[in-house]
């Protein structure tokens, strides 16, 4: 556990649309028992994971300056944040639409009535409508939140859904997976199967984020936990751009002081290379 006292770096601030968040960004996927790994892990986050330590996860997040979480439109983080929010939280909400509680336009509606400030259309169902041109609905989910005075994105595994998001939509951000681990072009989304984390896509996904024309919340970064921290952030600070985000989820269980390790990591290989 970190002491205090200790020296430590705090994250900058950049803005998606007209909100401000910090570039390192709290992720969600942990609270709700999606590890990414197998199924034992991921009924250890869940367990792990109870309504307090949502919270108190929250509150470390605050203390080590991040502003910002990413996190599903269902009811479980709506009641946490709800509570945490009564209690004088103050972290800023950026909405994932979620498919397990219906359509792109539910996930919408619960980011409005949940509070959030920002929303993006879930990445697993981007891939999968991107693949089968089922894509109506993004247009109408883009204008549904900007009506609604957010900023609005797209979250994607593949490239191709990156890039026809970048080709077709106008949007205030990208999500962009620095790995596409699944198969995710059938709809309904079906998922469960071996993941594979290849450098090829990362390297794909990398370079394509050079060419996007608006911030990108960068994802995935450390392959579910699969890859060793300081190697992967050095790996984010070579193709992270100014404006960027950087999304990350934290299993306090492995270790209490995680989120300040992963910033004090991120920020230091960010400012090495000057950025």
């Amino acid at each position: 556990m970190t002491g205090p006292g200790e020296n430590h770096l705090r994250p900058g601030i950049v803005t998606l649309g007209h909100v401000p968040v910090s570039r390192f960004v709290l992720g969600g996927n942990p609270f709700s028992g999606y590890s990414h790994q197998n199924l034992e892990r991921s009924r250890e986050m869940t367990d792990w994971y109870t309504m307090d330590r949502v919270k108190e996860t929250y509150r470390q997040a605050e203390r080590a300056g991040v502003t910002t979480h990413i996190g599903r439109g269902d009811h479980f983080i709506m009641r946490a944040l709800r509570e945490y929010w009564n209690e004088g939280g103050g972290l800023t909400w950026v909405c994932q639409t979620c498919p397990d509680v219906g359509s792109i336009e539910r996930g919408v509606r619960n980011a409005v009535e949940g509070g959030a400030k920002c929303c993006f259309i879930h990445g697993g169902e981007m891939d999968c409508r991107v693949a089968s041109g089922d894509t109506e609905p993004v247009h109408d989910g883009i204008k549904m939140i900007r009506d609604h005075g957010m900023p609005a994105g797209v979250a994607g595994h593949s490239t191709k859904t990156i890039r026809w998001a970048a080709d077709n939509l106008d949007v205030d951000f990208f999500m962009a997976s620095h790995y596409n681990p699944e198969d995710r072009s059938w709809c309904p989304i079906a998922s469960g199967g071996e993941e594979l984390y290849l450098e090829e896509d990362r390297d794909a996904m990398g370079a394509l984020i050079q060419e996007l024309p608006k911030p990108t919340i960068h994802y995935k970064v450390l392959a579910a936990g699969r890859n060793e921290p300081k190697a992967a952030f050095d790996y984010v600070a070579g193709v992270y751009r100014p404006g960027d985000v950087v999304c990350v989820g934290i299993f306090t269980k492995d270790a209490p002081d995680m989120i300040q390790r992963d910033v004090d990591l991120l920020e230091t290989a960010l400012r090495a290379r000057g950025k």
